[in-house]
């Protein structure tokens, strides 16, 4: 197994995380044991695994579509009262820059 020691004080400069000696003692064994056993995984055989994507077997699930009917657009509408504009349209605040037209 390689040596798995970590420069804790590097690794939490680069994370900008301000360590207590006590803290950083603490990561620095519980990183230590996550790479050690990280490369132990790394040593088993798994030539007869086959590869995979997700570790429970999934399917899609699909059915066809049934019309229904809707709600009546007037119904729908009077959950906004404030933000209806001639009597269809939804006024919504503008979300990315441009040129200010709302």
């Amino acid at each position: 197994m390689p040596d798995a020691k970590i420069d804790i004080k590097y690794v939490a400069e680069l994370a900008r995380l301000d360590l207590s000696d006590e803290q950083a003692t603490k990561l620095q064994g519980e990183l230590e044991n996550i790479v050690g056993y990280i490369a132990e995984l790394g040593e088993l055989d798994i030539s007869g695994v086959e590869p995979t994507a997700h570790a429970a077997a999934l399917s899609n699930v699909w059915r066809e579509d049934q019309v229904k009917p809707s709600f009546p657009r007037e119904t729908m509408l009077k959950n906004a009262p404030g933000l209806i504009e001639d009597g269809t349209l939804l006024k919504v605040p503008q979300v990315l820059p441009g040129d200010g037209v709302n």
